[in-house]
């Protein structure tokens, strides 16, 4: 894993519209948050929704980011232009609301890659359920697999990342959890297929991010990395070590031992209670590069390999403590 490239959620760049545009009127657009988002120091790359962010050509959209001085990480699709998506896009118990989900995934898959990239990730939190007795999950989890294989099979060459979440805005969602998303992709069985493993929905679907990221790697592979952080209840998507500090200085040696060459991906809403999102960005650009420090000196430490093989707990968490806050001084009274 590098950690030269750092991509971030554009709508955040809505936060305190205010402040960047006393004139405004309405919502900001794609290009406008794009300028703002070019302010932050050490940022080189967004992610698009498709169709949201995509209200021209592709290619012309990447130009004027190049302009910027940002590239496009890749595109996640949206499945609100219409109403009928809310009860399913790729499980719509309506053949043809099915087929207008799955037609506008290939639309976006062709859009990214006129845009010059190759990562198209898919959040299906509308596909699931609420109710027992809602749905037939047999025929449920049968539409999503055929929607996906379908999906995935109309461009070998883009790579398709499911990311999972436990529910919301469905009670329940078919892709809550590491192991199932795997299961899916295994019952896919395309190579260009993987996973996007988000560490506010990894946290309340009850997992540990490194043990989730290492299942993926060993049983498929990561494609995303979305850092934040919360207190394990919702998506809260707060700033990056802000509760988890431990964990995600885990996930981050995780990765980098599984060979993870993607972007770090900033999934947090400073939106949410008008947070100014350059700044906030910003910090947690210099947060991940200096838990990244860590991890270099993590991986130097013989003793916590030895530590880990024999699940000495108490030394290897001595030992973590010391690389992220320094050693242990000890004065005339100490004993």
């Amino acid at each position: 894993m590098t950690n030269s490239r750092f991509a971030t959620r554009l709508n955040s760049f809505a936060s305190r519209p205010q402040a960047e545009w006393p004139d405004l009127t309405g919502k900001p657009s794609m290009l406008q948050m794009a300028t703002r988002a070019a302010k932050v120091d050490g940022l080189t790359d967004l992610d698009l929704n498709f169709p949201d962010h995509v209200s021209e050509k592709p290619a012309e959209i990447a130009r004027k980011l190049g302009d910027f001085g940002l590239s496009i990480n890749g595109f996640a699709m949206r499945y609100y232009s219409n109403p009928a998506f809310k009860l399913g896009a790729f499980t719509n118990p309506d053949p043809a609301v099915r087929r207008e989900a799955i037609d506008l995934t290939k639309a976006g898959i062709d859009a990214v890659r006129a845009a010059g990239a190759s990562l198209m990730t898919l959040w299906l939190g509308q596909d699931g359920f609420d109710y027992a007795f809602q749905t037939d999950y047999a025929t449920l989890w049968q539409h999503e697999i055929e929607g996906i294989r379908e999906v995935a099979a109309h461009d070998p060459g883009c790579q398709i990342s499911l990311e999972y979440k436990p529910n919301e805005p469905r009670s329940y969602s078919l892709m809550p959890d590491a192991a199932t998303t795997l299961l899916a992709i295994r019952e896919v069985g395309l190579p260009n297929l993987g996973v996007t493993l988000d560490f506010a929905h990894v946290l309340y679907a009850d997992e540990q991010p490194a043990f989730a990221a290492a299942l993926i790697a060993r049983h498929s592979k990561l494609l995303g990395v979305h850092l934040n952080d919360g207190y394990a209840k919702r998506d809260d998507g707060l700033m990056v070590g802000a509760v988890h500090t431990l964990q995600t200085i885990e996930l981050l040696c995780q990765i980098r031992r599984d060979g993870y060459a993607g972007a770090i991906y900033f999934d947090t809403f400073p939106d949410m209670t008008g947070l100014d999102p350059v700044r906030e960005c910003e910090v947690n650009i210099a947060t991940v590069k200096r838990l990244l420090r860590v991890v270099d000196r993590l991986e130097k430490d013989n003793r916590l390999s030895a530590a880990m093989a024999s699940q000495d707990a108490v030394t290897s968490q001595a030992i973590v403590q010391e690389a992220m806050l320094g050693p242990e001084t000890r004065g005339r009274g100490s004993r």
